[in-house]
């Protein structure tokens, strides 16, 4: 079982990488000049995202749904 201050450290590991990846897709990623942004921006950042996943692989859910929604 996963405690609460397991899933806040396990949080800020992702977070942390999160941050770091970023910067260097920014550094090492070609720029292009157009700007087209056809989807709106996420409301939720991507270590929670991150996080939900490494939550569910370490559950024994099947089924991601019914792992989010429980």
């Amino acid at each position: 079982m996963i405690t609460e201050s397991k899933v806040t450290e396990l949080f800020c590991m992702a977070d942390d990488f999160c941050k770091f990846f970023d910067v260097m897709m920014e550094k090492y990623t070609i720029k292009t000049n157009a700007k087209r942004h056809y989807h709106r921006e996420s409301t939720m950042l991507k270590a929670e995202v991150m996080l939900i996943m490494i939550l569910f692989h370490d559950s024994g859910y099947r089924c991601l749904k019914h792992f989010y929604l429980t």
